[in-house]
């Protein structure tokens, strides 16, 4: 059975923690050529050295999405390497919890804006510089359930950044998918449910609000980070040739109810 990213080349931001790990050793075992991309090179090289233990091909490149100039780097430093680029994945994120603590709600809602949309648009803004030369591409955003849906009672006062952030990413998608269409490129959002990771672990390690946000998914129980790793596969893949401006729910059903 053919590899279904034989001969592609993938870019993953965010790429050296949780889903974005999960993304590339997946894509890796699939034929991909992986570029572990991640503002904490030490993290991206650890990933990518573990993706090429398993027999596959990768390699680390440190950048910060939130900086123009970063975000140009990351891709060109991806076409330097492997010559082209077939998949680039959005999953560099954040969330308020971990920002500053001595941080204002300003200062916060911008550093999330900043990485979580605008960061997703200026990697894709150089990558279809590229996608565009080759006529092909697969771009896939990180969206979240929260961009589908306001936050469950007493988790957001109306103005946190993340669902805000998160909904960006949703309509951004929406109008690259109709914009890109006819050059071949492919712009799709995955759209997560609470999941385990590095970004939840504040959430999750407290019992009673831990079992409250389990209880918001009817499947009973949050996702894992190669979950969403596996849907990722199926977008940026030719399985999904005929799916571009969608928005796709990975969240053991909390958006059905």
């Amino acid at each position: 059975m053919a590899e279904r990213l034989e001969g592609k080349v993938a870019l993953i931001t965010g790429g050296g923690s949780g889903i974005g790990d999960a993304t590339a050793h997946l894509f890796a075992s699939e034929g991909a050529k992986v570029v572990v991309a991640d503002l904490k090179i030490d993290a991206a090289k650890n990933v990518a050295d573990a993706v090429v233990s398993d027999g596959g091909d990768a390699v680390a490149l440190a950048g910060d999405v939130a900086a123009r100039a970063d975000c140009e780097a990351m891709v060109a430093g991806t076409v330097e390497q492997y010559g082209r680029i077939d998949v680039l994945i959005n999953s560099a994120g954040v969330t308020p919890r971990y920002a500053p603590a001595e941080w204002d709600w300003e200062q916060k809602w911008d550093w999330t804006i900043g990485i979580n949309l605008k960061g997703s648009m200026m990697m894709s803004y150089f990558a279809v510089e590229q996608m565009k030369e080759q006529g092909s591409g697969s771009i896939v955003n990180m969206a979240s359930v929260i961009g589908l849906v306001g936050y469950a009672d007493g988790m957001s006062d109306g103005f946190h950044p993340y669902p805000h952030s998160k909904g960006g990413v949703v309509q951004m998608t929406r109008d690259m998918g109709v914009a890109l269409a006819r050059e071949g490129i492919r712009v799709n959002a995955l759209c997560p449910g609470f999941t385990y990771t590095a970004l939840t672990k504040t959430l999750t390690d407290d019992a009673d609000l831990h079992q409250r946000i389990v209880s918001l998914h009817p499947i009973g129980r949050l996702g894992e980070a190669v979950e969403i790793a596996r849907a990722a596969l199926f977008l940026a893949s030719d399985d999904a040739s005929f799916i571009t401006g969608a928005n796709l729910a990975v969240d053991g059903g909390y958006t059905a109810q």
